[in-house]
């Protein structure tokens, strides 16, 4: 089956990801095309820029769900894997811009080389969700498929990613580490330092291990964020907390 999704242009039509978009303005791109490596079941790299698809979410790489029988198994992963296999199949891989997010992604609605909509045949195959908070249900169909014929992620039990996520919120991190060469799933556990702004708007980082990391919370909506290293974090005028 080809999906067709009409492409939305460059200009801004609304939040795509809430809350992760930086306050500082970046140049919209038309297109990007390339050869895709795989970073997880929703992100790929293509000539070192990552791409987030458009109004999907899929299973984190280290998610877990449950089978027919009841038994775990890596499902996260299952996303990635499938979608490395559907890439191959017709290369290469052609996105069309809506936003930049926060950590640098192009978010985007990507197709292969023969026209199929990757998103949508992630959502079909049961391998992603429609995320309507962002998508306004143009997968809602795709979804409905998967869920009757119970394909994937809909043949048993499973936590909805956004909400795997958010009960995580002190391990997960953005995937911005550059992808090993084949496929990689480095999920979201590379970039553990957290920026975060005080009471005062001071903007200071901290490490784990320190006295307050846990019970730091990052907002994007605040402008806090992650970093990668420290001195990615003093570089964008963070400085490190005393304890």
């Amino acid at each position: 089956m080809i999906y067709q999704v009409m492409e939305q242009s460059s200009a801004k039509v609304g939040s795509v990801f809430d809350g992760l978009y930086s306050s500082a303005p970046r140049p919209a791109m038309e297109t990007i095309k390339g050869r895709a490596s795989v970073i997880d079941g929703d992100t790929i790299e293509i000539a070192g820029q990552r791409v987030r698809f458009n109004g999907i979410d899929a299973p984190e790489s280290a998610q877990n769900c449950q089978d027919a029988k009841g038994l775990e198994y890596a499902c996260g992963r299952k996303a990635a894997s499938a979608l490395d296999k559907f890439l191959a199949a017709s290369r290469p891989v052609r996105c069309s811009f809506v936003e930049w997010d926060q950590y640098g992604r192009f978010v985007g609605n990507c197709f292969r080389a023969d026209g199929k909509s990757v998103a949508g045949w992630l959502v079909e195959s049961g391998h992603a969700l429609d995320w309507p908070r962002y998508s306004n249900g143009i997968y809602a169909q795709h979804q409905t498929a998967a869920k009757r014929a119970r394909l994937g992620i809909w043949q048993g039990q499973f936590q909805e990613p956004w909400d795997w996520r958010a009960n995580r919120a002190d391990e997960i991190v953005p995937t911005t580490v550059a992808p090993s060469p084949g496929l990689t799933l480095l999920g979201s556990f590379s970039c553990n330092i957290k920026g975060n702004v005080s009471s005062k708007g001071e903007r200071i980082y901290h490490l784990p291990g320190q006295k307050f990391y846990r019970q730091t919370k990052i907002s994007e909506n605040k402008g806090e964020r992650w970093f990668c290293s420290e001195a990615e974090a003093r570089q964008a005028g963070w400085r490190k907390s005393q304890r």
